[in-house]
């Protein structure tokens, strides 16, 4: 097998095809257009986001026999197209749920503890301490909507709160001993903090907007480490600033572009609204980027590719 390298991983991936005898090659810098006049000559691919997989890129790859995806989502792929061709997917997922889980934790505590908040007043020689009194997580109710890989990894890290967990999904028989399956009515009827953990597809892309966002039963925290275009930046603003979200722990934003480009020089009104308020907690995508997700998403890939082919 001869395997080309798009972006840069643990080394693991490469040792890993080593000792399978596998010839390894390493691009991290040609053009889409110059991988694809080349990709013929490989069986497989190893690729994080550096640009789309589509259909163009995979009848010019005669011979590929898969692509590894070094992280959870699958969107930048076409997938349908992909599995006509025979061509093996694998992505890890199991690489970085638990630093999802985390991180989402992290971001819930930090949003109703105003720690981001507190600590810039700080810096700024502010002692406000009634200003910055926090609530509680205990006795909350905790929605998640997604409850794949990710979603439970957050309810797992929940476990030690007293809280009620409830998830949301478009697949039946999902819910397990840490939280409860619950139809959409009651999930808005009940959620206090709202978690969403669901993959990039037609059906959720746009999916908390104005409309979502008026049909919960009471204010409540938001947050995204899922994919940015699941929320619609204008709307959250209308409800932050109507009190109807109480803050947003946001890892990913609409303003992404799928090879990670620069958008902060043409940034949008409602982007410049986040950056200021002080219930808004902002991070660069990182929410499953830590140095321990780095080697499992590696070996995961590794691991499920060795499964398939030898």
């Amino acid at each position: 097998m001869k395997v080309l390298h798009l972006d840069t991983n643990h080394a693991i991936l490469i040792q890993g095809f080593q000792e399978l005898g596998w010839e390894n090659h390493e691009d991290y810098t040609s053009t889409k257009e110059q991988i694809e006049a080349k990709i013929h000559e490989y069986d497989g691919i190893i690729i994080r986001s550096r640009f789309t997989i589509d259909q163009q890129f995979l009848d010019a790859a005669k011979n590929l026999k898969f692509i590894g995806r070094v992280g959870a989502g699958l969107e930048n792929i076409d997938i349908q197209y992909a599995k006509r061709l025979g061509i093996f997917l694998a992505s890890a997922p199991e690489g970085n749920r638990n630093a999802v889980g985390e991180h989402a934790l992290g971001m819930l505590l930090s949003l109703m503890n105003k720690m981001n908040k507190a600590h810039r007043e700080v810096l700024n020689g502010q002692w406000n301490r009634e200003d910055n009194r926090g609530v509680e997580l205990d006795g909350k109710v905790v929605g998640i909507i997604g409850y794949g890989n990710m979603g439970k990894a957050f309810a797992k890290k929940l476990r030690g709160f007293d809280v009620e967990v409830i998830c949301y999904d478009i697949l039946g028989g999902v819910g397990d001993e840490n939280a409860r399956q619950v139809g959409i009515l009651e999930f808005k009827q009940h959620a206090d903090v709202v978690s969403l953990h669901v993959p990039q597809t037609e059906e959720t892309i746009g999916m908390v907007d104005a409309e979502f966002i008026s049909g919960f039963n009471k204010p409540f925290w938001i947050l995204n480490t899922a994919r940015g275009t699941c929320i619609k930046t204008e709307d959250l603003v209308v409800g932050l600033e109507e009190g109807k979200i109480l803050g947003a722990g946001l890892d990913v934003l609409e303003y992404e572009k799928k090879s990670f480009e620069d958008w902060f020089t043409k940034s949008p009104k409602p982007f410049e609204y986040l950056k200021q308020a002080d219930n808004v907690l902002l991070t660069p995508h990182v929410a499953g980027w830590t140095v321990e997700s780095k080697i499992k998403l590696a070996q995961t890939i590794v691991d499920k590719v060795k499964a398939q082919f030898s």
